[in-house]
């Protein structure tokens, strides 16, 4: 596995021995994979775009008074190559590659393009890790058995994690078919806050929370977000999360929960513009700042 240079990796730090594999503790992972957009497609470019817009991300925490990577160090892999593979093989391309940096004890956090990708990493953290719930921010419940015919499309991601028998958590849901809403009514693995029922105050992240479990995967689709917010994504919602709504339920989850890695995905990029990207950069070390400040990575 190839890492990137310090002055190309997240965050660019000065230290450049923070950069590197070898003295972090942190591994992010570049899965630029995009097979099945079913609206908008430049999501490929996601992730490169979170690392680029990370160079103008402080290191500097005022929420926690703390520089995180220091502590931390954070090496940034080169970009997997999806080049003539597709769902199966991408899947297990990714996989592949997360029980890797597993073996070697890294915390994960994986940037992708689609959401498919998720399913590759969770079922790397499936084998190491025997009890844990996956909290998922979308705009879209992703729980079809298969979606313009193939079952690994982006939005039957979570049905495939659902297959795992792995529970679920699921927060600013406000798009999905009867198919996906009926099983998540019939599903006991299945907790669904969909975004009409969220509100300012805080007992619904209290709620959210106590329906995890003890060790939490998270996974980000930037759609969950509000457009005000996230804007460049490739299907976007009206309705989503606030900044201030998704930072309070992070940090409240990583002061609660033991949170094993997470990821980021289905940003897409538009040209001059830089608001999601630099975003979901912060979003990415702020949570990274939160888990760390709780629970010290090792």
């Amino acid at each position: 596995m190839k890492t990137l240079s310090s002055e190309r990796t997240f965050l660019a730090p000065p230290e450049e021995e923070l950069a590197d594999l070898s003295h972090s503790k942190v591994a992010i992972q570049l899965i630029p994979y995009e097979h099945t957009s079913s609206y908008l497609s430049g999501s490929d470019k996601g992730p490169e775009a979170i690392i680029a817009a990370s160079h103008f991300v402080e290191f500097y925490d005022e929420e926690i008074d703390a520089e995180t990577y220091k502590s931390t160090g954070v090496a940034t892999l080169e970009p997997i190559n999806f080049e003539g593979i597709y769902d199966a093989e991408a899947v297990e391309a990714i996989y592949n590659q997360t029980a890797q940096l597993l073996d070697l004890g890294k915390f994960v956090i994986t940037l992708g393009a689609e959401h498919t990708i998720t399913q590759g990493v969770v079922k790397a953290f499936h084998q190491k890790f025997k009890n844990f719930s996956v909290l998922q921010i979308d705009a879209h419940s992703d729980l079809r058995l298969a979606y313009q015919g193939n079952p690994y499309s982006h939005a039957s991601v979570m049905a495939r994690i659902h297959d795992m028998k792995i529970p679920m958590v699921q927060v600013g849901i406000r798009a999905q078919c009867i198919e996906e809403a009926e099983l998540i009514k019939t599903s006991p693995l299945i907790d669904t806050w969909y975004a009409h029922q969220l509100d300012s105050g805080e007992k619904w992240i209290d709620d959210c929370i106590d329906a995890c479990g003890e060790n939490v995967y998270v996974t980000i689709d930037a759609d969950g977000f509000d457009p005000s917010v996230a804007p460049a994504v490739g299907t976007a919602e009206p309705g989503g999360l606030t900044w201030k709504m998704g930072t309070n339920l992070l940090k409240k989850l990583s002061e609660k929960r033991n949170i094993i890695g997470f990821d980021i995905v289905e940003i897409a990029p538009r040209e001059g513009e830089i608001l999601t990207e630099f975003t979901m950069a912060k979003l990415c070390y702020k949570f990274l700042g939160y888990i760390n400040h709780n629970q010290p990575l090792k």
